[in-house]
């Protein structure tokens, strides 16, 4: 009976009814937020943090705020901002991913609750539980704060902001078939029509970022 359970790809019945944690991501991923802090220093010395938000569906990023000591206040009025942005955009969401970062407030978590998002911790150490918003961080490390002297909270504000606008706006995603979170796939070139292309380069934060476009 075993042999034809596991041939079936059928579970033993203890495991039969259990959601692995990759099974939920997947079936859950249209209403399925993640969220976490980035840590940089500028270059006066002064530590920052960076909250921010990952559509597991889209990957579309919400840069919540930037600020040098996010306080309790500070990070409840952040899921405040969340919650209005969302109702604004008209998202459906079930739940939130996060960690047990002690910078988050149980305000966080309960605002959240009031506007119907549960919030899912992830286990300690684990950051492959949220490793979509890990990826994320890692790709705005590498091409932005890894790239760019950061001055002062002001600078951080500007960059990170270019930084959400060119994500979501422009850099094409393997896993949308090269669409962006706000833009679509684009239109298949017709044969030859290659050889007609005409591409403009666009500079964003003093050449750090480029965006090459198909003029018409």
């Amino acid at each position: 009976m075993w042999e034809v359970l596991k041939a079936e790809g059928i579970d033993p019945a203890p495991d039969r009814g259990v959601t692995t944690w990759a099974d939920f991501l997947r079936t859950q991923a249209d209403a399925l937020l993640a969220c976490d802090f980035i840590e940089t220093v500028t270059l006066t010395g002064e530590r920052q943090y960076i909250l921010a938000v990952i559509e597991h569906a889209t990957r579309r990023v919400r840069i919540l705020g930037t600020a040098a000591h996010p306080a309790a206040n500070w990070v409840t009025q952040a899921a405040r901002d969340l919650v209005m942005d969302l109702e604004d955009a008209g998202a459906t969401v079930r739940y939130l991913v996060r960690d047990r970062d002690a910078k988050y407030p149980a305000q966080f978590d309960q605002i959240l609750a009031d506007a119907g998002i549960q919030v899912v911790l992830t286990g300690i150490r684990t950051p492959r539980m949220n490793s979509l918003m890990e990826r994320w961080v890692q790709t705005c490390r590498h091409e932005l704060l890894d790239r760019t002297l950061i001055w002062n909270e002001r600078h951080l504000r500007r960059a990170r902001h270019e930084f959400e606008q060119h994500h979501n706006t422009h850099r094409p995603h393997q896993a949308m078939n090269q669409a962006a979170p706000l833009r679509a796939v684009p239109e298949l070139l017709e044969p030859g029509a290659i050889a007609r292309l005409e591409i403009r380069r666009r500079d964003r934060l003093g050449r750090v970022i480029h965006e090459y476009r198909h003029v018409a």
